[in-house]
Formats: structure tokens, C-alpha cells, sequence
């Protein structure tokens, strides 16, 4: 598999993860219960999974090498890329305290939770789009299959190291537990 068919790969388990987000924003918003454990388990896996290693996998790796073959930074795709992770990252932390109030029984959270959730989810769906649909073949058009192998070498290390062992794992099932409370 190539470095960016894995990423796509991740791409297919955020988006997943945004329709449920987009589940229980709308649950919320019509006054209905989430509970705590599942917005937690939502947030550590925007921030762990999404950011830290997916993001983390593109802003440490990918995005240098692209660098390296020519692919501007400034006023480019991975600048643009950069920016949106940027985004992203505020926004999460925006739900994630959205998401504690209402755990705190504040009806005030409810405005924050469906803003947040729609920003971004349709933040990242956009993003995910420009990066499947225009970044990703730029890559494997300049990336030889040496640079290739070395980069899902070093996926797999940053997975180790950043998120530990069987927490994929855990991550995909969560998912498939919030699948079938929220999307059946």
C-alpha cells in the first residue's frame, strides 16, 4: 500500500466519524441525550486519531518530502493544507469545551456544540476532498517507491510512538459502536 492510500484509508474512518458527529449534534440540538463517555470518545478521537496521527503523518512526513520535489509551501496546497489543520484544531478544542458544559447540564452548549460540529465537519470534508482529489495524486506522481517505503516506515513509528500500541484498534471500535448508536 502506498503511503497515500493509507492516509486515504484514515480518510474513509474520520469521515465516518463526522457523520456521527453530525448524529449527535443534531441529537443534542433536538434535545436528546449523548452521553459524556461518547463525546469524549469523539473528541480524543478528532484529536488523537484525526490530528495527531493522521495530520501528524502529513505535516511530519508527507508534506516535507512534497517540499522537498518542488511542491510549494507558501501560497500552496500544503500551506493551504496547513491552515485548515490549523483550523480544525481550534475548532476541536472549541467542541471539546462545548462538549463539557454540556456535560455540566448547560443549555447554553447546545448553540456551541451544533456551530462547532457543523464547522467542522464541513471543514473537513472539504479538506479531505482537496487532499484525495489534488494533493494525494500530485504525490504519488513525484514520490518515487523508495520515498515511498521509507514514509509508511515512518507512519508506522509515529503510530507507535504517538499513540501507542492497539489504540487504532480501539479508535475502529469505538467507531463501530458509535456507528450503530448514532447512524443505524
Amino acid at each position: 500500500m502506498r503511503a497515500t492510500e493509507e492516509l486515504m484509508k484514515e480518510h474513509e474512518g474520520i469521515k465516518l466519524m463526522l457523520d456521527i458527529l453530525t448524529a449527535v449534534a443534531r441529537r443534542i440540538e433536538q434535545g436528546g441525550a449523548v452521553p459524556q463517555k461518547d463525546l469524549e470518545g469523539i473528541v480524543e478521537f478528532l484529536s488523537i486519531f484525526a490530528d495527531k496521527c493522521h495530520h501528524g503523518k502529513e505535516e511530519n512526513f508527507l508534506f516535507p518530502v512534497l517540499e522537498q520535489l518542488g511542491v510549494p509551501r507558501e501560497e500552496g496546497p500544503i500551506g493551504v493544507m496547513l491552515a485548515e489543520h490549523d483550523q480544525g484544531r481550534e475548532i476541536i478544542a472549541r467542541l471539546a469545551d462545548a462538549f463539557a458544559a454540556y456535560g455540566l447540564s448547560r443549555k447554553s452548549a447546545v448553540d456551541e456544540i451544533t456551530t462547532a460540529a457543523k464547522q467542522y465537519v464541513r471543514l473537513l470534508r472539504q479538506h479531505i476532498d482537496k487532499e484525495n482529489g489534488i494533493l494525494f495524486p500530485m504525490a504519488e506522481g513525484r514520490i518515487s517507491e523508495a520515498e515511498d517505503n521509507r514514509l509508511i516506515e515512518e507512519f508506522e513509528e509515529l503510530e507507535r510512538e504517538q499513540i501507542g500500541f492497539g489504540k487504532h484498534e480501539e479508535f475502529h471500535a469505538m467507531l463501530g459502536q458509535l456507528k450503530e448508536t448514532y447512524l443505524v
